[in-house]
């Protein structure tokens, strides 16, 4: 999956001991369908270190960041804003634009946890929601990366791994990475 601009996923918002594990599935999420990094805006400490520990034993690269200043974020990003909302465009009307636009440009994809103030509404150069009924914010992450990127995300090769897992039709199995 060779691309030459990166997408980020910025996680606005986090509620402690509500929203941990959604965080921290946003992150795992977000790496797994491609994305480069996920910067987390706000106070979700625990989730960073998870995730940096699964691509530390499943492979990346993958980056995770912190902000305290997402404003400033949004403010001075260079390529184009993606707000995931219900309350967005079909991303069926929008993706073949967002999919061009990501050939020269990076895109910030953004996801919120609590109420999203209006300003992400109106800096975003797109609002996209993968249905306009309630849903996870996972979800609409995982539908959205995987209309990006067409499926080629699922082929993605992991770089420095310890870690893989054997694809198996019945059970589980996690095995270490041979260093041949």
């Amino acid at each position: 999956m060779e691309r030459d601009s990166e997408v980020v996923v910025l996680r606005l918002g986090h509620r402690p001991g509500r929203d941990n594990r959604m965080t921290t599935h946003v992150g795992l999420t977000a790496r797994a369908l491609g994305a480069d990094r996920v910067i987390l805006a706000g106070r979700a400490s625990d989730s960073k270190e998870t995730i940096e520990d699964i691509t530390s034993r499943f492979g990346g690269p993958f980056e995770v960041e912190r902000t305290e200043n997402h404003g400033r974020l949004l403010r001075d990003w260079p390529g184009i804003v993606v707000h995931l909302t219900m309350y967005g465009l079909p991303i069926q009307d929008v993706e073949e634009s967002i999919r061009a636009d990501h050939e020269s440009d990076p895109v910030l994809l953004v996801v919120g946890a609590e109420k999203v103030s209006f300003d992400v509404y109106e800096r975003a150069d797109y609002n996209v929601g993968v249905t306009n009924q309630p849903h996870s914010e996972v979800a609409g992450l995982a539908v959205f990366l995987d209309r990006l990127f067409e499926g080629e995300e699922l082929d993605r090769e992991w770089a420095d791994a310890t870690h893989r897992v054997v694809p198996k039709a019945t059970g589980k199995k996690v095995e270490p990475v041979d260093e041949d």
